[in-house]
């Protein structure tokens, strides 16, 4: 385990120990924070999209300049 990876699982570890209105009250403020929303769904997209095949960027922009 990386020592990012280490403080990472600190961090979940110390925010689930947390009573449900305190993460609630986290994840909200997190939820607030433009950067930090953009980030949590830019993540969540490419977890959800990691075993789709990859392309070429000139073939993807072929395509969405064809749309």
């Amino acid at each position: 385990m990386t020592k990012v990876e280490a403080a990472a699982e600190g961090f979940l570890a110390v925010l689930k120990a947390l009573p449900k209105a305190e993460q609630d009250a986290v994840v909200a403020r997190i939820a607030k924070d433009a950067d930090f929303s953009h980030d949590i769904l830019d993540l969540a997209t490419i977890a959800a999209r990691r075993k789709e095949p990859s392309r070429r960027f000139r073939d993807y922009l072929a395509r969405k300049q064809a749309q």
